[in-house]
């Protein structure tokens, strides 16, 4: 018993720890970035952002959500060449929402977590979106608008 009440304390010591260091990286990390950025640093930090990009030449930037998530909307952005988004999802969860000709190639990897892109686009002339980074008990979704607004299948 006094093995499985000092792993238990110190797994909520190990948790209280991760959400005091959030806490604070709240307040030190901000998100950067509107509607009509070019690039973005969008931070969710035990909070959630939302945006609706329509930017036009969208480069990337980054997204973080820490105990929280983040909302993107890029379906009326106009992708620039050579565009690369880095994810990181901690405990929390990302969700970009994109064009239905853009091709996404992931690289983000997953531990404990999920990661969801659409399928390969075939055409060799679409814009590419470059994904890079982790999710760690936590989700990247990719998905084109047109799926996002498809019904649910009813069976």
């Amino acid at each position: 018993m006094g093995l499985l009440r000092r792993l238990l304390l110190f797994k909520l010591g190990a948790l209280f720890g991760m959400v005091v260091a959030a806490a604070f990286f709240k307040r030190v990390v901000r998100s950067r970035g509107d509607a009509e950025s070019d690039e973005l640093a969008l931070v969710a930090i035990l909070d959630g952002v939302e945006l609706e990009s329509r930017a036009k030449a969208f480069r990337g930037g980054s997204m973080l959500a820490w105990f929280g998530g983040v909302e993107a909307d890029l379906s009326d952005a106009e992708l620039a060449d050579g565009a690369q988004l880095t994810v990181h999802a901690f405990f929390g969860g990302i969700d970009i929402r994109t064009p239905p000709g853009w091709r996404i190639e992931s690289g983000v990897k997953a531990l404990a977590g999920g990661v969801a892109t659409p399928e390969a686009q075939t055409d060799p002339d679409a814009p590419v979106l470059t994904l890079e980074g982790m999710a760690v008990f936590g989700g990247v979704s990719v998905r084109s608008a047109a799926a996002a607004s498809a019904p649910a299948d009813s069976r």
